[in-house]
């Protein structure tokens, strides 16, 4: 990607851009294999991370890439590499979506070490004092319905541009004080190459089906299947 840098530093390799000085290398990689706290919303949002200030950036989330599902009982952390690595893939998404005016969690750098099988990780910038949509959907129905009518026109615009975020759910996206909102877990967002109505049906289906797992409020997935209903009807591709 333009204007990214790969580095190493002792046994990481980082990408970044602007490049890391070497005092914010080392800061970071004091952390990363320190335990990781879970998110505590209702969805879990964020996964596994870590809270940390690094000097000239300010706090930052570093992500810890863990497997999910039966696989993770016997590997929890380390992947094969086969190209470009897990972290760099959602950071280039996150780059992506930021350019296309989609309010995501900054991108800072990514992370990894080891060459066949690796351990990755993900900084992003820290949205303060956040609160996830599936918390603000059982606490403060004003601000959620603020956030569900900034939510709409960011789904709307990843779908203008074709990118699908296959894991979209009211715990992945944030909302800060200002009531500002972030979508959040770009983790194997891809390109989508079928119809924008198509695309606009799978985002709905996925967060429909979230909502009634978690047993959350009916009116966001409402909201959600009307505002992109409204913006990708029959006659749009």
């Amino acid at each position: 990607m333009s204007g990214m840098q790969i580095k190493k530093y002792g046994s990481y390799w980082f990408g970044s851009a602007p490049p890391l000085t070497e005092k914010q290398l080392r800061q970071l990689a004091e952390h990363f294999h320190l335990p990781a706290g879970n998110a505590g919303s209702i969805l879990g949002g964020r996964g596994f991370h870590t809270s940390v200030t690094i000097d000239g950036i300010g706090p930052v989330v570093i992500k810890h890439y863990k497997r999910g599902g039966l696989f993770r009982h016997l590997v929890k952390q380390t992947y094969v590499k086969w190209g470009k690595t897990r972290c760099q893939v959602e950071y280039e998404q996150l780059q992506n979506a930021g350019k296309m005016g989609v309010s995501v969690s900054e991108p800072v750098a990514f992370a990894y070490c080891g060459e066949i099988f690796y351990r990755g990780w993900l900084i992003t910038r820290e949205i303060k004092h956040h609160k996830s949509l599936a918390d603000l959907s059982k606490k403060d129905e004003k601000r959620m319905l603020l956030a569900m009518e900034m939510l709409i026109d960011n789904v709307a615009t990843l779908i203008r541009n074709r990118l699908f975020h296959v894991d979209l759910h009211p715990g992945n996206v944030l909302a800060d004080t200002d009531n500002h909102i972030y979508i959040v877990d770009f983790d194997k967002a891809r390109r989508f190459c079928g119809s924008r109505n198509t695309l606009s049906d799978k985002y709905i289906r996925r967060w429909k089906r979230a909502v009634q797992k978690h047993q959350l409020p009916e009116m966001l997935h409402v909201l959600m299947e009307q505002g992109l209903n409204k913006d990708f009807d029959s006659n749009h591709e």
